[in-house]
């Protein structure tokens, strides 16, 4: 009897064995049996898988289990319950934020201990010697030594001084654009209070040790939304700032020229000169001034499904239907679509032939810029893609990887004399590209912590603060304002 309750027993075991249910739910019993039951005595609660699990994500792999979150610093998996509130705040979004704050605070950190190290072989030696045996010629030289300097550059904040400091502590940038000669900035700041108002930063007093510069406000405020912004040259050189607006309820859009001298404090309140002129443009998405002769003294306006391009001395208006909501106007305009195409001013808005070259691009452009030196166009778009197209064959001939962007209207900045690609992506990341092979010599880490709504407004220059000023990064986020210089 023995012997057949043994056999019993044994043949029971083995029939548990070649169970399905059972090596699923009953192993699976046996583990949580172990961890209710663990040595240190502690329980874990509903929220937290078996701790089996921990030794699988210890390995190199970790697994991925659906409904689940492996925590490497505990190494332990927990529990994502749907929906975000206060009692549940474990979510993939929260993960997600945990995770870039890290290592955005890890880039920092790195950043400030040791600063910046420039690609692989990539020193100031190597390329003497190179120019010395003769393999650089003193173009190529000057370029890769700018590269050098570029993923060197160290953060500083700046000094900003202001007749209104208490301002100058709640009202946040939004966007700030360099003038020609990199001597001033406008700015567009967002008051507590709602809306918008302007202002322009001296850039002559950016000097190293101190930096430190002055914000000239004026007493124009807007309640809409600013949807592009562009210096115009109309009486001289930058002597305006074109403002593309948003309409709001019953106020339609407009485009407004700002003379620059309303910024300036040395003006007598009673007579600083009043607003140029506005244009009323309902719908009007962004906004161009116009550097070439055909058009000269005009800018141009993208609206839905169509381009304005206007005079300001005689107000005449040339209208050019397109396809597709035009996000960025030039001669050159991008599209929603995809579509970059370019416009013939020397046919009327009722031609047919006045589209002269057309580049495509697989979601909306968001912003264009023309290459002076060589006949080449850059395009950036949605989906993060940033291309250089060839205009004499129409075809993209570099591609610059590692721009993020989802949905936002982001600026693409182009600088041929120091040879780089700026941009600014949403995950808040300053991405430094060369312009000539499409190497990613620096990726730069927001000051604060990563928001898409405070993603960083950026302008870089070869001459910041004027003629002998010298090349380097303005970081606009927040209330503050950062210089990246070459050492």
């Amino acid at each position: 009897m023995q012997k057949s309750r043994g056999q019993s027993r044994r043949h029971g075991r083995r029939s548990h064995r070649h169970n399905p249910w059972f090596r699923q739910h009953g192993s699976n019993e046996r583990n949580n049996t172990r961890v209710q039951q663990s040595p240190q005595g502690s329980s874990h609660s509903d929220d937290e898988a078996p701790s089996t699990s921990s030794s699988t994500a210890g390995s190199s792999s970790v697994l991925d289990l659906p409904g689940y979150y492996f925590d490497p610093e505990k190494k332990r998996y927990f529990r994502l319950l749907p929906g975000h509130n206060n009692c549940n705040p474990l979510t993939k979004e929260s993960i997600r934020q945990k995770e870039m704050e890290s290592k955005r605070l890890q880039l920092l950190e790195e950043e400030d201990k040791q600063g910046k190290v420039a690609r692989l072989g990539f020193n100031a030696s190597s390329l003497l010697q190179k120019s010395k045996l003769g393999f650089l010629n003193v173009t190529s030289y000057c370029r890769l030594a700018n590269e050098l300097r570029v993923s060197c550059m160290q953060r500083k904040k700046v000094q900003i001084q202001s007749s209104d400091p208490s301002a100058l502590a709640s009202d946040r940038f939004n966007l700030i654009l360099a003038d020609t000669n990199s001597d001033r900035l406008f700015t567009v700041n967002d008051v507590k209070v709602g809306g918008s108002k302007y202002g322009i930063i001296n850039l002559r007093g950016l000097k190293t040790p101190t930096l430190r510069v002055h914000m000239h406000e004026n007493l124009y405020f807007t309640n809409r939304k600013v949807n592009a912004v562009s210096w115009a040259s109309l009486n001289h050189l930058d002597s305006h700032i074109l403002l593309c607006l948003m309409g709001i309820a019953e106020t339609p859009g407009c485009a407004t020229l700002l003379p620059a001298s309303l910024f300036v404090s040395s003006h007598p309140a009673g007579d600083r000169p009043g607003m140029l002129c506005s244009f009323r443009i309902p719908g009007a998405w962004s906004c161009a001034w116009s550097l070439n002769i055909q058009a000269n003294n005009c800018f141009s306006t993208g609206l839905s499904r169509r381009v304005l391009v206007t005079s300001v001395v005689t107000g005449h208006r040339q209208s050019f239907g397109t396809s597709s909501d035009v996000l960025a106007p030039l001669l050159f305009n991008g599209c929603r679509s995809g579509e970059i195409f370019a416009i013939d001013l020397r046919c009327r808005n009722e031609g047919k032939g006045w589209k002269a070259t057309r580049l495509l691009h697989d979601s909306a452009v968001t912003s264009v810029q023309i290459l002076q030196e060589e006949q080449c166009l850059m395009a950036s778009d949605m989906a993060g893609t940033i291309k250089l197209w060839d205009l004499r064959t129409t075809k993209c001939i570099r591609q610059y990887e590692g721009h993020v962007n989802e949905y936002a209207h982001l600026p693409l900045h182009v600088h041929e004399e120091e040879g780089i690609v700026v941009a600014v992506g949403q995950d808040c990341y300053t991405r430094i590209w060369s312009l000539h092979d499409a190497q990613l010599l620096r990726t730069i880490p927001s000051p604060h912590p990563t928001s898409k709504a405070d993603i960083p407004s950026v302008a870089f220059s070869s001459r910041l603060g004027g003629f002998r000023g010298a090349p380097g990064l303005l970081m606009a986020i927040r209330q503050d304002l950062y210089c990246f210089s070459y050492s």
